[in-house]
């Protein structure tokens, strides 16, 4: 079996906040230069792997996106030497008290999330979370020193260490989404010994958490035939156990709804069905809330689907995911480009039926 957690935690630990991939960028393309012919970055710092088709005419072309970037803070203020923050993406503030940071300052700095005795704070808040304009990162330097080096707008982003558990799962920060371009990654290793009909463009984009910025700029450039995210998606957890909740270790979701293309959906489902890989309906009423929502827009529109990784307790820094249905994620993507022929495109015609 591949071992992708050595590089998912490599990833994992990278900060790249969303605006400010840089650093994990950088790993994703040292990974995947062997496994492409092609490696640029978009306008915005976009990951653009091309893996060419093996067929002389011109061929159509597949995307499969997975957002590289992760959610964490910002100083806003410095005040007596302790860091007043806020939010870059959708932080909650109910699980940040005592987490382990790193403050991206002048240079590196280790610090903790603490929040002032409950005596001292409004009587309003007695006995409930903490909103986030109360909270502080102390990095334990002088005042003097703490303000020579950080500055307002530096960011903060999540130090807590990978926590293999037993039963085979994986709890760290940032796995929302790194657990996709991991997938992703493993497709791509799978790909290394087949033979395509489809060029194949792998991307990891960027300021998905704030407002799907790389997928709709890279599908335009790109302008593929049909496009495939990958993305997380709610695992069962405590009071975590409806519709819109999948088991860990139960396999990647295949998402149904107005931005999933029904003929896309009826071929990867029975795909997963032909494979043994175990799959769940995702029910996607409304916007996904991943890159498909920008890309099925972009120019004339593109065909999209979306494969989802269950993860438990999304966004917070101790996220949960079964590294097996990172490795089913990533087998199906490869299987189903493997599949694909010169004449797939000419049978996909939109029928919103119920499979």
């Amino acid at each position: 079996m591949n071992d992708i957690l050595p590089f998912l935690k490599s990833l994992v630990a990278a900060p790249g906040l969303s605006g400010y991939e840089s650093p994990v960028a950088r790993l994703i393309e040292a990974k995947w230069r062997p496994l492409v012919d092609e490696l640029s970055l978009s306008r915005l710092g976009s990951v653009h792997g091309l893996r060419k088709s093996n067929i002389s005419e011109p061929p159509r072309s597949i995307m499969i996106t997975a957002h590289m970037d992760a959610i964490g803070l910002m100083v806003t203020s410095v005040v007596d030497g302790f860091l007043h923050i806020t939010n870059i993406g959708d932080v909650d503030p109910r699980i940040l008290p005592g987490q382990p940071v790193i403050v991206h300052g002048l240079k590196d700095l280790p610090g903790v999330v603490v929040l002032p005795p409950g005596k001292l704070l409004p009587e309003s808040l007695a006995d409930r979370p903490i909103p986030l304009e109360h909270l502080l990162v102390d990095v334990g330097l002088e005042p003097g020193r703490v303000t020579q080096l950080v500055r307002i707008g530096d960011l903060v982003s999540f130090a807590s260490e990978p926590v293999e558990l037993v039963g085979g799962l994986l709890s760290a920060h940032s796995l929302d989404n790194r657990v996709s371009v991991a997938a992703l990654t493993v497709c791509l290793e799978e790909l290394q010994s087949r033979t395509l009909a489809w060029d194949v463009w792998a991307v990891a984009t960027v300021q998905e958490e704030i407002g799907l910025a790389g997928a709709a700029t890279s599908s335009f450039q790109i302008k593929p035939d049909i496009a495939i995210v990958v993305d997380a998606t709610y695992g069962k957890g405590p009071s975590a156990d409806d519709w819109n909740t999948f088991g860990l270790g139960s396999g990647p979701t295949l998402g149904w709804g107005a931005e999933i293309h029904p003929f896309l959906y009826n071929e990867f489902k029975e795909l997963a069905e032909r494979l043994g890989i175990p799959s769940s309906m995702e029910i996607m009423p409304g916007p996904s809330g991943t890159d498909a929502y920008a890309m099925q827009l972009a120019a004339a529109g593109i065909p999209c689907f979306v494969l989802g990784i269950p993860i438990r307790y999304m966004h917070t820094p101790v996220e949960v995911v079964a590294p097996k249905d990172i490795l089913r994620t990533g087998r199906l993507l490869a299987e189903f480009i493997t599949y694909l022929q010169p004449g797939f495109l000419d049978g996909i015609t939109w029928d919103d039926g119920h499979a």
